[in-house]
């Protein structure tokens, strides 16, 4: 039996590749979280697990060989709100609980599949995994960063190649902005699809950001990426355990806000019977709103932001990823329907 620890468990991304595991028929899986927001549990509900361990008793009891032979563990657990502050809780959550969990993947023969983000990109033009386009603009982002820094340290820095006689894989996703079912407790931090989604069915209109950083209203372009994708791959690296490394996870396709927008309210519209629109016709006829640029994000916003796939593709994973129409479409269409 292959018993897997999936930490970050009922937030978004955990809770999906719980899913996807399940599909496969692995449920020999701890979840690992910290359920004081309740309501999280409704992410892990239907899903077969089997054990629940609260994330402030877990690592010292996984480093200290409780929980058995441990195949792999997907690591996600993180504070991943971009506009936390709090520098020291922000190192201790996101990087120095992950360093410790490292070294007891590596003293437990565990295999570790974690969550970095594209935020470690920041203020550069070039996503590529290479130092020299690292510019994070928040403590999140530098969170992120440091602990890809300590992997490169301890594995060897180009260790997509070499491994540097390390045994166990160990595998970082640069996550871009990646939307889907099971991100509803997550508020502010929910994706743009979720929150113009209800948008429209309360007000009967969606809102952008207007022009900014030299792009036209609803312009800026960001690498929007399906849940379903993100599970694909991080099992495509779990069954691949050759490859290790630090890896983008998008589409390699930027899109702009207004593909979002205009696939949000033509699936809504649809589904009432409605005529498609272009994004003229929304505009014009109030269904898009563009809004002022906050005050609170300018010089710390990335206006456009496209996955370097070189690396990724280098391994053999081919996954097709969905563009924004597909995904935004079958994501809209599981919220309308109350999933």
């Amino acid at each position: 039996m292959t018993r897997i620890v999936v930490t970050g468990a009922a937030g978004f991304i955990g809770s999906n590749i719980i899913k996807g595991l399940n599909a496969r028929g692995i449920d020999d899986i701890i979840a690992v979280d910290d359920l004081k927001q309740g309501d999280k549990f409704r992410n892990l509900a239907a899903l077969r697990i089997a054990d629940y361990v609260d994330a402030d008793t877990f690592y010292d009891a996984f480093a200290g060989g409780a929980y058995g032979q441990v195949e792999a563990v997907f690591h996600e657990g993180a504070c991943s709100d971009t506009m936390e502050m709090d520098g020291k809780y922000m190192m201790s959550n996101n990087y120095t609980l992950s360093c410790e969990l490292f070294q007891a993947c590596q003293k437990r023969g565990a295999r570790l599949l974690y969550a970095s983000s594209a935020a470690t990109y920041g203020g550069s033009d070039t996503f590529r995994e290479d130092p020299a386009f690292e510019r994070p603009l928040n403590v999140y982002g530098y969170s992120k960063l440091l602990f890809d820094q300590r992997m490169r340290r301890e594995c060897g820095h180009d260790f997509q190649r070499t491994k540097a006689g390390k045994t166990n894989q160990v595998v970082g996703f640069r996550y871009f902005n990646v939307y889907g079912p099971h991100e509803q407790h997550k508020g502010r931090m929910a994706s743009v699809a979720y929150h113009q989604f209800h948008q429209f069915q309360s007000d009967g209109k969606v809102k952008l950001f207007g022009e900014y950083g030299g792009y036209s209203a609803g312009g800026q372009m960001r690498d929007f990426v399906f849940i379903d994708d993100v599970v694909a791959v991080n099992l495509w690296f779990f069954d691949h355990q050759s490859e290790s490394g630090i890896y983008n996870l998008g589409t390699g396709k930027a899109q702009p806000f207004n593909d979002i927008a205009i696939t949000v309210v033509n699936t809504l519209r649809a589904q009432k019977g409605d005529a498609a629109l272009s994004l003229e016709q929304a505009v014009s006829g109030g269904l898009i709103e563009y809004i002022a640029f906050p005050d609170a994000l300018r010089g710390k916003y990335q206006s456009y932001t496209q996955a370097d796939l070189s690396a990724l593709r280098s391994t053999g994973c081919n996954h097709t990823f969905a563009d924004v129409q597909a995904g935004v479409l079958s994501y809209v269409q599981s919220l309308a329907a109350g999933r």
